[in-house]
């Protein structure tokens, strides 16, 4: 209810033009306000409340928390619980008609929730999350560059994975070696694109070491609720960056 009411437009919203690049012109793509009405001048294309798609996200995430669904035996309609969330991103992204790429992505890490839902499926949800960071290096792009920032990414991942591979069955050696490249890539190419794409792929990549080292290391305390916050956390902040259109910024 809280996020409905802060990211929802109220009626006294409407009467104030946005200010230029602040917090409503990116949450609620609010265009020009009431003044063009009655007048020769056509009113431009107002977008659509992108706060009203937010809203429905947190909530998803918040049912996702309270109904804890993870606790309970595998099931479908746990698995719809889990993905919920990151299915309204893909409901927000096609509302602002953001890059299909990302949809897609987004549409892969969903595949990837269902599948991590049942342990036996387990690899398929890695392929499925693989795709999805080889979307998300697609929308990321290779400009700028920055070879720089690839020290700090292999100075991260190869302790890392060194730590976490005498944990691993053999069967999983290859498939998530190549996961890691993926997702380094991902890291690498997030963090020179910067904004909220940056963040994004840092929290992404936390969350995948957090699941990583409490599945084949060592139990975490509090781990799904620290996996799934930073995960969540992550979708929204990338799914952010894809922003293209009136009234909605990219930083």
């Amino acid at each position: 209810v809280l996020a409905w009411w802060a990211l929802t437009p109220r009626a006294g919203d409407w009467l104030r033009p946005p200010r230029p690049g602040g917090f409503w012109s990116l949450v609620t793509g609010l265009g020009a306000g009431l003044s063009c009405r009655g007048s020769a001048t056509p009113c431009p294309p107002k977008p659509p409340h992108v706060g009203r798609w937010l809203s429905l996200f947190f909530l998803a995430c918040a049912a996702y928390f309270i109904l804890w669904i993870p606790g309970d035996p595998p099931s479908c309609i746990g698995a719809l619980v889990k993905c919920l969330p990151i299915l309204c991103l893909v409901a927000l992204l096609r509302a602002v008609r953001a890059r299909v790429v990302l949809q897609g992505a987004l549409l892969s890490s969903a595949v990837g929730d269902a599948c991590l839902v049942w342990p036996a499926a387990f690899l398929y949800g890695v392929a499925a999350f693989t795709v999805a960071h080889l979307f998300y290096l697609w929308a990321f792009g290779l400009t700028p560059l920055q070879p720089g920032l690839l020290l700090p990414v292999v100075l991260v991942f190869v302790p890392y994975y060194g730590l976490l591979l005498p944990h691993l069955l053999p069967d999983m050696l290859l498939p998530l070696t190549a996961y890691v490249l993926v997702l380094a890539a991902m890291l690498w190419r997030g963090l020179a694109r910067g904004g909220s794409a940056g963040w994004g792929s840092l929290l992404f990549t936390l969350s995948d070491a957090l699941l990583a080292w409490d599945t084949f290391a060592q139990p975490l305390p509090y781990a799904r609720l620290a996996v799934m916050a930073t995960y969540y956390s992550a979708q929204v902040l990338i799914a952010l960056s894809g922003f293209r259109g009136p009234g909605l910024k990219t930083n």
